[in-house]
């Protein structure tokens, strides 16, 4: 089964990504989503942030974009396989950047943010298969259908 962004979270100081297994008395129990995963406790000190939390910056002052829709927009645009190797130049970056969000600021957005972009993509890629998105979307969707179908059965119980 796959894993959505809300569950997958980047350490400051640490490479990688990380999936939230559960919480503990001192901070959280978070496995490596890398070849070999390992886990172990994140603590209040570790800076954590989850990725669906995390938004790119753009030039309309107020607007940003969450990562999650930065994700599938380069995977539609790629369909998985980035546009460059193991070690993209600058340009190659910020012209990856350009395609996959033309509006992103380029003040506020640096190199090393779409290099943690593409990082972040692959293994995400590799790990979470891409329906996070969708999966999201389909559950939104599913809630809203049930609640509508309460609402109804709710209805016809008072007419009777």
């Amino acid at each position: 089964m796959p894993i959505d962004l809300r569950q997958v979270a980047a350490i400051a100081g640490m490479s990688g990504l990380y999936r939230i297994v559960k919480p503990t008395r001192n901070g959280v129990i978070v496995e490596s989503l890398s070849d070999k995963p390992t886990r172990m406790v994140a603590q209040a000190r570790h800076r954590m942030s989850l990725l669906d939390e995390i938004s790119i910056y753009t030039n309309d002052e107020e607007a940003t974009v969450p990562l999650a829709d930065v994700m599938d927009r380069i995977h539609q645009k790629y369909n998985g396989e980035l546009p460059f190797g193991d070690k993209p130049s600058d340009e190659e970056l910020k012209s990856f950047m350009s395609d996959v969000l033309p509006d992103y600021d380029e003040d506020r957005v640096y190199v090393s943010d779409m290099k943690k972009l593409a990082a972040w993509y692959s293994i995400a890629n590799q790990h979470i298969g891409f329906t996070a998105g969708e999966e999201a979307a389909s559950e939104e969707s599913g809630e809203e259908a049930e609640t509508e179908e309460k609402a109804e059965s709710k209805a016809k119980k008072t007419k009777k």
